[in-house]
């Protein structure tokens, strides 16, 4: 597919008159990563599994992300999706169609991150948002990563990204340096043909990098997720935490920036029902449950794990894979 694709198409497509006005749509998305990839993430001892919402439009919503992320539908009945990459699921999508739309000052999803294995496949990517037209919220370069933000049609937020190599994010007394910077687009689309639009699907190696919650209290959340979940802080800034497992930048980020003081969520309305931590390990797996157990955190087993449920209702499922 030929395409006329020009900076100002992707200005166009996030609603932006200038770089700096989409680094700062982005700067509401996070700090995010860009070169190691999964290969990185999916080396420490916990990551993100895979990610599970309720919608209201099950097919609007399917197609979305099969059409635009590039997911394979690996199941679809009346009630429920499955979508993946290489059989590995990394999203479900559960059927609500008379579920209320979470409002966006709720505790909840903020967005669901989409890793790219390499930057090049970033770029193609890039290539065919722009083809299709796919409306985009903001972009840039957050040092240890480069990252494009955008919404499925119910406002779930998704950012899809690549990591930059992990030598040269810079740490200091355990932080780690991030920012949100002008994406340098056409540094990142030198690796590409623009013209040419060959994002077909996926790739294989795509993953769900990190995940980015909103949070009624940083505070709490941190003694949730660090204290009880395992997940170490890699920094904290602007109303916003993030942590990781293994010196990741990080798997999951927590913000008040629209929910701060937020409640209980409502578990009929749309959004985020669930999202998994996995690890290979079970000596991990079984600290993961000893400090549930000490904290009388609310704990269901599973097959393969248990499901814990945070301050807010977000349930996480830690599993053993």
């Amino acid at each position: 597919m030929t395409i006329d694709f020009t900076r100002r198409t992707l200005l166009q497509l996030a609603g932006a008159t200038s770089l700096a006005m989409a680094a700062a749509a982005a700067a509401r998305a996070e700090g995010a990563p860009q070169g190691a990839g999964p290969t990185y993430a999916s080396r420490t001892p916990m990551r993100v599994g895979m990610v599970t919402l309720r919608v209201k439009n099950l097919d609007k919503v399917a197609d979305y992300y099969r059409d635009v992320i590039g997911l394979t539908v690996m199941e679809r009945s009346g009630t429920a999706a499955r979508l993946g990459t290489a059989g590995i699921t990394l999203l479900v999508l559960e059927a609500r169609p008379d579920a209320a739309l979470e409002p966006r000052n709720a505790a909840g999803l903020y967005h669901t991150a989409f890793l790219m294995p390499t930057r090049k496949d970033l770029a193609r990517w890039l290539v065919h948002a722009a083809s299709h037209r796919v409306p985009l919220s903001g972009f840039a370069d957050h040092l240890v990563s480069e990252s494009v933000y955008l919404d499925d049609p119910e406002g779930n937020g998704i950012e899809v990204y690549a990591d930059r190599d992990p030598a040269q994010w810079q740490w200091s007394e355990g932080s780690v340096k991030m920012a949100t910077d002008e994406l340098n687009i056409p540094d990142l689309l030198s690796l590409t043909n623009t013209r040419i639009a060959d994002y077909a699907k996926a790739p294989d190696g795509l993953r769900v990098g990190h995940m980015h919650l909103r949070v009624g209290d940083l505070a709490q959340a941190e003694s949730f997720y660090h204290g009880t979940v395992g997940l170490d802080p890699t920094r904290r800034r602007n109303g916003a935490a993030f942590l990781s497992s293994g010196r990741y930048h990080h798997h999951l980020g927590m913000n008040v920036w629209q929910s701060q003081g937020a409640g209980q969520r409502d578990d009929q309305a749309t959004g985020l029902a669930w999202f998994s931590l996995v690890t290979e390990k079970q000596e991990v797996l079984a600290a993961q449950q000893e400090r549930l157990r000490k904290s009388g955190v609310n704990v269901t087993a599973l097959a393969d794990g248990v499901e814990a449920t945070d301050p807010w209702g977000t349930r996480v499922r830690l599993l053993r894979v």
